[in-house]
């Protein structure tokens, strides 16, 4: 992708790793390093960025024309998984790690995904995932991503998104199709 662009406003971003708040000038120099999931990873002369959809235009992206949503299945993704389950976890699919081109089911991130009823016959999703490392500073805002994403299945009411650290992640979770994409196969 390494596209250069002037941003043409101001807009708030994450600074990658650290997961800080963030403002960027308008006619602050960027390169785009990834564009998956809705989101923008920047390099400033400052260091990477993460820029959401909502401020896409900041980068002149069209966020409507700019999505792809990956719906082909995952390795990872349980068999056994109920019709809502699979709408949850082809959510999650569009989630990305800014630094690393392979969604957050794929990378072997996502350890469980529960959907249930409470007894209001309110429908909730629980995900129960990690990260590559436990320092990471973009965990909180992950997490947030894949609940916001969840919260747009229809009929969800809730949704929450447990990071944990047991077991440790390592490589040999990541999926086939995410070892195709990282070169590792």
């Amino acid at each position: 992708m390494h596209t250069d662009i002037d941003l043409n406003r101001e807009v708030e971003a994450i600074q990658i790793p650290s997961g800080d708040a963030i403002r960027l000038p308008a006619g602050t120099r960027v390169i785009i390093t990834q564009s998956l999931g809705g989101t923008y990873t920047v390099a400033t002369d400052h260091g990477l960025a993460r820029i959401s959809a909502k401020d896409a235009d900041a980068l002149g992206i069209d966020p409507e024309e700019d999505k792809k949503q990956e719906t082909q299945s995952s390795s990872n993704i349980p068999g056994d998984a109920s019709d809502l389950e699979m709408q949850v976890w082809q959510q999650l699919r569009g989630v990305y790690d800014p630094e690393i081109p392979v969604n957050i089911v794929d990378l072997g991130l996502v350890y469980d995904c529960a959907v249930s009823n409470d007894e209001e016959g309110k429908t909730k999703a629980l995900v129960k995932m990690t990260l590559t490392a436990p320092g990471c500073g973009m965990g909180p805002t992950i997490a947030a991503d894949a609940q916001a994403r969840i919260m747009t299945i229809e009929h969800m009411d809730d949704a929450a998104v447990e990071l944990v650290w047991d077991p440790p992640w390592n490589q040999s979770m990541i999926s086939e199709e995410g070892k195709m994409k990282l070169g590792m196969i």
